[in-house]
C-alpha cells in the first residue's frame, strides 16, 4: 500500500513560524512533524510515499529528498499553489497507482501504531475515514458514525486519516477542489465506512499547540 502525506498548506494560523518554513517541517520532540509520520508509516510497512507541496515546497524536498535516509521512497507532487485536499489527491493519482491508498495530514500529530489502518478492507466503499473525539477548538465535530458507516451529521471530528479507492477521484477535472463536498456525496450513496480512532491525535494549528506538544514530548524523553 502507498500513503500520501498532505503537505501543501500555507499554515496561516501558525504564522510567523510558517513564514520561513512549511508547517510539516515544524519540529516537536526534536524532529519535524512530518518525520514522525514517516517513521510510523515505515514501521507499519508502508515505504512508498507520495507527498504534495506548494508553499515553500523546495524546503520539504531539501529536507527529505527521496526518503532514503528515512528508509522510504518519496515521490513528490508539486503544486504551483495549494489545490486543497481533493485537488491535491487528483493531481497525485498517477503516482498513487490503482490500489487503495492511505492519506494523512502532514501537520497533525498522531501517536498510534499505523499498522491496523492498512488492513482495513474497503469492499465496495470509496473511502474509510477515521474519526476522533472532538478537540476543544472544534467542539461540534464533522461527521458521525452509525455502526460502521459515516453519516453527514456532526458528532465526531474527521482526523484527516483516511483510506481511499482511486476510483473515487477518477475522472475529476484537475484544479483546486475541497474534499468535504465529495465526502458528503459518497456518504449520501452509502459508500463511506468509518472507525472511531482511539489515540493521541492533535491538530497542531497554532504556535501554542505546537509548543505544548513539544514540551510534552521533551518531558517524556527526559523521563526515560
Amino acid at each position: 500500500m502507498k500513503a500520501m502525506i498532505l503537505a501543501a498548506g500555507r499554515g496561516e494560523r501558525m504564522r510567523p513560524l510558517t513564514d520561513s518554513l512549511p508547517k510539516p517541517l515544524l519540529a516537536v520532540g526534536g524532529k519535524p512533524l512530518i518525520v514522525h509520520h514517516i517513521e510510523r508509516l515505515r514501521s507499519a510497512g508502508i515505504t512508498e510515499l507520495v507527498i504534495n507541496h506548494a508553499w515553500l515546497g523546495h524546503k520539504l524536498v531539501e529536507a527529505l529528498g527521496d526518503g532514503a535516509a528515512l528508509g522510504v521512497r518519496i515521490a513528490w507532487s508539486a503544486e504551483p499553489s495549494a489545490l486543497e485536499t481533493a485537488g491535491g489527491i487528483v493531481q497525485a493519482l498517477p503516482l498513487l497507482g490503482d490500489a487503495p491508498f492511505l492519506v494523512l495530514n502532514g501537520d497533525t500529530w498522531l501517536d498510534l501504531d499505523y499498522a491496523p489502518l492498512i488492513h482495513q478492507p474497503l469492499g465496495e466503499d470509496l473511502a474509510h475515514l477515521w474519526l476522533v473525539d472532538n478537540p476543544p477548538q472544534h467542539p461540534h465535530g464533522d461527521f458521525s458514525l452509525l455502526g460502521e458507516r459515516v453519516i453527514d451529521r456532526p458528532g465526531l471530528t474527521f482526523s484527516g486519516v483516511a483510506l481511499y479507492h482511486p476510483a473515487a477521484f477518477a475522472g475529476l477535472a484537475p484544479g483546486a477542489r475541497k474534499l468535504a463536498p465529495l465526502l458528503r456525496e459518497w456518504m449520501a450513496d452509502g459508500r463511506v465506512g468509518g472507525s472511531h480512532l482511539k489515540g493521541d491525535w492533535r491538530d497542531i494549528g497554532t504556535p501554542e499547540r505546537l509548543a505544548q506538544l513539544d514540551s510534552e514530548l521533551r518531558a517524556r524523553g527526559a523521563a526515560r
